[in-house]
């Protein structure tokens, strides 16, 4: 492959991480799509990575069913409090705060959700975030880490399983990550990662339950390690469930897709087919549904008492030109009078106590 290798299968404005790199929709002509592809190799399986991965689930089946029928209710209660805590430390924070700058934030924040990320283990702020930087600008090519053109496992799980493809590291390097270690505190975490990982992730969560009696069994395997196991998964059904099948309203020419299912279990990160086109909305959605998007929610009531401030978002303007540019015709109409609504649909509409006319 060739080291000035362009993203693949993808529009204008589509493989942007900020609001600054987006394509001007009225002046800027969309790039050449080239297909999104990835070069044929041999896995080279990393063993010792499968063995423990093998090992983590199996642990991890095992604690789901001890939180079916053997934990106490307030240590399940405690694993999905944990869940929704690390959960946010990805989607509020390695993703949509550090990775795209789609808001900031101010030091409480930060530091609440540098321990949330550091609860999820998916590795440094400062390594997730230029994964994810490099996933939206080589999106589907051999540059991106979980390229979905490989298939669901690979997209999911398998790329955690073998060797990075060589142009992973080559263009690793070419992501800037100033800001990110500008930052003290991503620094610090980094740097003491080896030590507040274990103790945040797996000793504290599991502990804590014993204090209510729980045996230290049940906590472990239902606190630490089924609970990030299931983080885990459901983080990574964005990378791959996301990636294939939905529907694409908002960029037809590129491989993400929204789904519900998983935003629902991803607190609010499956509507992928608007963040790929609008990467830098700090709602990843083009609607602010909290049901779907818990994460809106929590960035919501953060600058609601100041912790959260210079939300970035999506003019509605720009977001019907991108639908009937680019859209694949999903996209629902938003009311009465849209254009797309047909008049025989409004000649044969009910209306309920209805203007009266002299």
């Amino acid at each position: 492959m060739k080291d000035n290798m362009p993203p693949q299968g993808q529009t204008g404005g589509s493989w942007v991480l900020y609001e600054t790199d987006a394509v001007n929709e009225d002046t800027d002509a969309p790039p050449v799509i080239v297909p999104p592809s990835a070069e044929k190799r041999v896995w080279k399986i990393v063993w010792r990575n499968v063995i423990l991965m093998g090992m983590l689930h199996i642990g991890g089946v095992y604690g789901a069913y001890l939180f079916l029928t053997k934990a106490m209710w307030t240590t399940c209660a405690f694993a999905v409090f944990l869940y929704i805590c690390s959960g946010l430390g990805i989607t509020a924070g390695a993703h949509r705060l550090w990775a795209h700058k789609s808001y900031k934030a101010r030091l409480p924040l930060r530091i609440l959700l540098t321990l949330f990320n550091t609860l999820a283990f998916q590795d440094a702020v400062i390594d997730w975030a230029r994964d994810h930087r490099m996933h939206h600008k080589y999106s589907e090519t051999d540059a991106d880490p979980h390229n979905a053109t490989r298939g669901f496992f690979f997209a999911h799980v398998g790329w955690l399983l073998v060797r990075k493809h060589p142009q992973i590291k080559a263009k690793g390097h070419t992501i800037d990550l100033s800001d990110l270690k500008s930052d003290p505190i991503l620094r610090f975490q980094k740097k003491h990662y080896l030590i507040l990982m274990p103790l945040v992730c797996f000793v504290l969560p599991c502990y804590i339950p014993t204090l209510w009696g729980e045996s230290l069994w049940n906590a472990y395997f239902v606190c630490s390690i089924f609970r990030y196991v299931y983080v885990l998964n459901v983080t990574w059904l964005v990378n791959s469930a996301a990636h294939l099948w939905g529907i694409k309203p908002y960029d037809k020419n590129i491989n993400p897709v929204e789904t519900k299912p998983v935003s629902l279990v991803v607190l609010g990160e499956g509507f992928h087919n608007y963040h790929h086109t609008f990467p830098w909305d700090y709602k990843t959605a083009e609607l602010g549904n909290y049901s779907l998007n818990l994460t809106k929610l929590f960035i919501d009531t953060m600058a609601a008492i100041g912790w959260a401030y210079d939300l970035k978002t999506v003019s509605t303007d720009v977001i019907q030109k991108r639908v009937k540019r680019t859209g694949d015709g999903t996209h629902p109409v938003w009311g009465w009078d849209d254009t797309e609504v047909q008049q025989e649909d409004k000649k044969l509409a009910a209306i309920i106590n209805p203007e009266k006319t002299e």
